[in-house]
């Protein structure tokens, strides 16, 4: 039985049966990203896209230097340019290093509002032409929503037309008689508008744990299929912000 109040005392942090050093840890990487925000292209307002997508360029930078491989999921976005958001910002420790930059002499401001529309503008540009749109989930809770809330957003907010998303795929240990978010059904998701009601029975929910299903996913996916084109979709971010507001002229 692990005594956390001794592991406090020691400088010893506890996620589940996972054990971290406070110090050489959390404490060293939290000023890494304080030294990394304080350079001059994060001087600026930003979505929480172009804020990973610069973080993932050191992520890649180092990676390199030490020779690691891949084994940071922000450098593997840059190099294949994945848009990477973050529902809360505020909600970790990338937020509150930089919130302490803000008392400062840091510029550096994060707009979710900005993200809102830009989530908005791919998932509406998926819908187009006969394309598909699909969401996979590992977890839940609010990035799951976010993620979902595109197309209601779209529909709701915005007044266009879209039929919801065409496939769904989570893997979550939630319980969806709890009314919690991380356990909702793709059924309940099709009173929201988010999941289009044809494609209903195509949707999947497991029950198991992202640590065991995602290696599974991974390996399936790599030996069913060759690689394909990337999207790029970060570089297009612009490009399809654009062709939504034309749509709402």
């Amino acid at each position: 039985r692990i005594d956390d109040r001794r592991l406090h005392e020691v400088g010893v942090v506890r996620i589940y049966d996972v054990l971290l050093s406070l110090e050489e840890c959390l404490i060293e990487t939290d000023r890494r990203v304080q030294e990394i925000l304080s350079r001059p292209e994060f001087q600026k307002t930003m979505t929480t896209a172009e804020l990973h997508h610069l973080m993932g360029r050191y992520a890649a930078e180092a990676e390199d230097h030490a020779g690691l491989g891949h084994v940071s999921i922000l450098a593997a976005a840059y190099r294949c340019g994945v848009p990477v958001y973050t529902s809360s910002p505020g909600d970790s420790t990338i937020g509150m290093v930089a919130a302490s930059g803000r008392l400062r002499e840091s510029r550096l401001v994060l707009d979710p509002l900005a993200d809102v529309n830009e989530t908005a503008a791919i998932y509406y540009w998926s819908k187009q032409e006969g394309r598909k749109s699909a969401v996979l989930i590992f977890g839940g809770g609010s990035p799951k929503n976010f993620m979902l809330q595109t197309a209601p957003h779209v529909n709701d907010i915005l007044g266009l037309e879209t039929a919801g998303q065409d496939y769904f795929l989570q893997f979550t240990d939630a319980r969806p008689d709890t009314g919690g978010l991380s356990g909702a059904t793709p059924q309940e998701a099709v009173s929201w508008g988010k999941v289009d009601p044809d494609h209903v029975p195509d949707t999947v929910v497991c029950y198991v744990d992202t640590t065991v299903a995602m290696p599974l996913l991974t390996s399936y996916a790599l030996a069913r299929h060759e690689p394909r084109p990337l999207k790029r979709l970060y570089d297009r971010r612009q490009e399809l912000l654009a062709l939504l507001q034309k749509e709402l002229q």
